[in-house]
């Protein structure tokens, strides 16, 4: 398992800026609302429900804006009816792409996006072209100066994760979703903070970019998670060093 790689760190300074200007607590409030839609709106019971508004508590989601979209959610109530899909895709230089939606009209979007790739040369593909190379896990990103490595491992093991990686400053402990909880749980017991935890899409292998397909990538990927109806963008790549910086001082 490959973990998360750098752009991780540079969409948290983004999703800083989208939930100032309220972009990032609209696309939270519908996938809660999702949720709470599909299995009910007691978060103890629905752990997809749970798992959004963590999200959102992360974001500093505002605790109406939340019991709000619950509410709506699980009231059933008429209008707006959400779908949720998977769209795969290329970018520039092949890297693939996977984006988790919701949409209240699936041609509006499906065209919408197929524009995006089209725009920064990349195509948007069938269902399975590019999920392969990708496999669903929990992820907890824990900063290296709070706990040793030793310990973090023992304790992400005993609780049911897979692996833990050291990027840079940060730990990544990687676990099955069905151990999302419970690894999450023993954390907090333990005094151990995480930075964030996600259950997402983590590529197998990751494509190293140059610079010049670098920036047609990040620029594709801006614009992706830019898109009202686009929750989540996951994707193969890494970025020369230089690049990344360069990216860094800028967001």
């Amino acid at each position: 398992m490959a973990g998360h790689s750098h752009w991780a760190s540079i969409k948290r300074k983004k999703e800083v800026i989208d939930a100032k200007r309220g972009k990032l607590f609209s696309k939270l409030a519908r996938n809660i609302t999702v949720a709470a839609k599909s299995g009910g709106g007691n978060p103890d019971l629905n752990l997809k429900l749970q798992y959004a508004i963590d999200k959102a508590k992360a974001a500093n989601m505002p605790k109406e804006n939340i019991e709000r979209a619950i509410q709506k959610g699980a009231g059933g109530a008429s209008g707006e009816d959400f779908f949720q899909c998977l769209y795969e895709g290329y970018g520039p230089g092949g890297v693939a792409i996977m984006l988790e939606i919701v949409t209240d009209n699936k041609n509006r979007t499906a065209s919408e996006i197929r524009n995006i790739f089209d725009r920064f040369g990349g195509s948007l593909g069938g269902a399975g072209c590019v999920s392969w190379m990708f496999e669903k896990k929990g992820m907890f990103v824990v900063n290296s100066d709070r706990v040793g490595e030793d310990q973090l491992m023992m304790i992400a093991l005993e609780a049911g994760a897979e692996d833990v990686l050291r990027v840079e400053h940060v730990y990544q402990i990687i676990c099955a979703p069905a151990d999302f909880e419970g690894v999450k749980n023993t954390l907090k017991e333990r005094g151990i903070p995480f930075e964030s935890a996600e259950i997402s899409w983590i590529p197998n292998s990751f494509m190293e970019l140059d610079e010049n397909t670098g920036k047609k990538v990040v620029e594709l990927m801006d614009t992706l998670e830019d898109h009202d109806d686009v929750q989540e963008v996951y994707a193969n790549f890494n970025l020369p060093k230089e690049l990344l910086l360069e990216l860094q001082e800028e967001r």
